[in-house]
């Protein structure tokens, strides 16, 4: 078993994401999909859209219900939103898969879950659209990681974000287990499953189907609030977007995301600030994290 390695801020400049050349336009940063929001989760979606882009992807596609378009549109101008045909609960109809296919083509990233409502249908449009060929990787949150067990062992880049609730409904054991070895829990889903898992906590454990594992630990309180995981995920996308690979992706998102939440707890108070509000903070810490210029 590999080591599991300690996340800071060495060895994010040890290991970078890929600064944009010079020279770049939209198109080389990547394209994010975000197939998310419900009527009444609708925020989750510009939750973690707008994550993708301050995490530096350079081109914006939401796909979400028809009933939600309109309002999307509206709170995302940076966006192009396509509307998905619903299900009477909320979810998305089986006809919604083929509006999405062109999309995922075109993609460099997908996230599907945020917000999203209809389990069954959830789980159904996952199961169809993972056994579609597209090569962006896919990133599964909230009620999307529940097709999880729909989907065996996968034979495509894919990575979920769960805490330890929802790591304990998509392995059967109990949440107190979990949350007692959650290095062990991360690294037995990853192996048996071949996807990168993300485990949150208190302590943060990404861990990969080949064995590495890596361990975040920053208290920061404030992070437990409505939307908060939403963003994580949108981060996680944006860096795909980019060109990170996925367990590259998780733990800067994972870092990011916990830097993001100390630098408002610093200025607002350790509790009381916004997942939205997160977002925003991640252009100026990747700043900060880039590898000092050789002389």
């Amino acid at each position: 078993m590999a080591r599991t390695v300690a996340v800071d801020a060495s060895l994010l400049r040890r290991w970078p994401i890929a600064p944009a050349p010079a020279h770049a336009d939209k198109e080389d940063r990547g394209r994010v999909l975000v197939i998310a929001g419900s009527r009444e989760l609708a925020g989750a979606a510009v939750l973690a859209a707008e994550a993708a882009l301050r995490a530096g992807a350079g081109k914006l596609v939401v796909a979400s219900g028809a009933s939600l378009a309109a309002g999307l549109g509206a709170a995302l101008p940076e966006a192009r939103v396509v509307a998905l045909a619903e299900t009477k609960a909320g979810g998305f109809a089986a006809r919604a898969l083929a509006e999405v296919e062109p999309l995922l083509e075109a993609a460099d990233a997908v996230i599907v879950g945020p917000g999203l409502a209809d389990d069954r249908a959830t789980r159904a449009f996952v199961a169809a659209m993972a056994s579609r060929r597209f090569a962006a990787p896919l990133v599964l949150d909230a009620l999307a990681m529940n097709a999880v067990a729909d989907l065996g062992r996968v034979d495509r880049p894919v990575l979920i974000t769960p805490h330890a609730g929802e790591m304990a409904k998509l392995t059967g054991e109990e949440k107190e287990a979990i949350e007692a070895d959650p290095e062990r829990a991360a690294r037995d889903l990853a192996e048996a499953a071949n996807l990168v898992v993300a485990l949150k906590g208190a302590a943060t454990h990404v861990a990969t189907p080949d064995g590495r594992c890596w361990r975040h630990v920053r208290a920061v309180p404030g992070l437990a609030t409505s939307g908060s995981g939403d963003v994580l995920a949108g981060l996680v996308a944006g860096l795909l977007a980019r060109g990170a690979e996925p367990a590259q992706a998780a733990v800067w998102a994972v870092a990011l995301h916990a830097r993001a939440g100390a630098a408002l707890a610093r200025r607002l108070g350790p509790l009381g600030y916004l997942a939205r509000e997160l977002a925003a903070e991640v252009p100026a810490l990747l700043e900060r994290l880039r590898p000092p210029l050789r002389r």
